[in-house]
């Protein structure tokens, strides 16, 4: 079956597949969109709920490393990225071919929530690290600066989203039109998968001996985030 249009009950057009009529379009619709497919949605789900799996396991491996205090912000927002990841499962995605819906409205600020935690809650990770290092005792840790920028780029994939937003009351252009959404969407999970496996394998390389390395000025190894 081809792509066709539609338009939701607020006027607003929505190009790409009806749900079950055809594939999903990777660089306009998001890939919550799977979930709009009875063949697709198992494999959606099983995906997102293994990615919540992971990044929940990451603050485990963390505070086991000495990185990361249990009760801190940078582990409840890793927590929070779990958590919104499994909602965004329980909770599906809208189908605009019927009209908004409240499960549809929690999905997305899920997501949202989800997305924007795991990578803030990286950066304040690497960059208590890096405030915290001795200068006299080498470079900074090359797993810190993965987590640092993966971070970072995973927060810079939201521009194109707010040049969207800002645009709107020049071009008069809907922000989901005018952004290429299932394309940054994609960029931004694949970038935050890394991102999970970078925290991970930081947890697992380090140890109590390398902690009192980096940090010998502190007796109890190092300051975990706050």
């Amino acid at each position: 079956m081809g792509r066709v249009g539609r338009v939701d009950r607020h006027g607003r057009e929505w190009p790409g597949p009806e749900p079950g009529t055809g594939r999903v379009d990777p660089v306009r619709r998001t890939i919550s969109e799977y979930a709009l497919h009875t063949d697709l949605e198992p494999i959606f789900d099983a995906g997102v709920l293994a990615f919540a799996g992971a990044a929940l396991c990451v603050p485990v491996a963390l505070v086991r490393a000495g990185l990361l205090r249990v009760v801190s912000g940078a582990s409840a927002g890793l927590v929070l990225a779990a958590a919104g990841l499994v909602a965004v499962v329980v909770f599906e995605k809208t189908n605009w071919a019927v009209g908004a819906s409240v499960g549809g409205t929690i999905h997305r600020y899920a997501s949202l929530a989800a997305f924007l935690a795991l990578p803030v809650a990286a950066v304040l990770v690497a960059r208590r690290y890096r405030r915290a290092a001795v200068p006299d005792v080498g470079p900074w840790d090359r797993n810190a600066a993965w987590v640092r920028w993966l971070g970072v780029a995973s927060l810079l994939w939201f521009t194109p989203i707010l040049v969207g937003f800002v645009q709107r009351p020049f071009t008069g252009v809907s922000w989901w039109q005018a952004v290429p959404l299932g394309l940054v969407e994609r960029g931004l999970a694949l970038t935050e998968v890394l991102l999970v496996v970078a925290l991970a394998l930081w947890g697992a390389r380090r140890r109590p001996a390398d902690t009192r390395r980096d940090f010998p000025r502190c007796r109890r190894g190092f300051p975990a985030v706050t």
